[in-house]
Parts: C-alpha cells; sequence; structure tokens
C-alpha cells in the first residue's frame, strides 16, 4: 500500500477548508497516513507514466481530473493497483489496475 503525494495535497484541502475539531480530527488522520504509508513521488517514471496517460484521454476524447491523471500515472509507474470509491475516473486507462472499494 502507498500514496501518491498529490493525494497529500487533496486531503490536505479537506484540512485548509475545515475549523476546530475537524479541521483537528483530519489533521490528525493525514498525519497518521504520512507517518504510515508510504507516499510515491512525482519521479520520472511517473512523469513518463503521466504523459501517456495524457496522450491516451486525449484520444479518447474522455477527459479526467488532473489529480485523478497523476494518481493513475503513480500507480501504472510503480505497477500498483489505484483502489477508489470513484472507479469512473480511473476507467478504461491503459495499463492502469483499477479495484473499486466502498
Amino acid at each position: 500500500m502507498a500514496i501518491a503525494a498529490i493525494t497529500v495535497a487533496e486531503l490536505g484541502v479537506g484540512i485548509e477548508l475545515s475549523e476546530g475539531q475537524t479541521r483537528a480530527r483530519r489533521q490528525a488522520f493525514v498525519d497518521d497516513i504520512v507517518a504510515t504509508v508510504p507516499v510515491l513521488n512525482y519521479d520520472l517514471d511517473v512523469a513518463a507514466a503521466h504523459a501517456q496517460l495524457l496522450v491516451a484521454v486525449r484520444r479518447q476524447r474522455l477527459p479526467r481530473g488532473a489529480h485523478d491523471l497523476i494518481i493513475a500515472a503513480t500507480a501504472k509507474a510503480s505497477n500498483r493497483t489505484v483502489v477508489t470509491a470513484d472507479t469512473t475516473a480511473f476507467g478504461a486507462l491503459p495499463d492502469v489496475s483499477v479495484r473499486g472499494h466502498r
């Protein structure tokens, strides 16, 4: 198990948009994740996979979220499976393994 570095940014948005006890809970949650789960950087291998996925979605004419493509590229470059509740964001991406989770 690992997470893409961009996922830390997405979780950080949730922290920044919250206040009080909710903010403290969210911060503690993110701190625990970052302390226990490896965070995969956007490196040259991820960049190459990202370029391939950008071309694929342009050819498919199926727009995807920028962060979703970075997450997918990170999974592709590291031979991992994306586990997500939003399988539509990752479906039909070449060489990206996706598993739905609720």
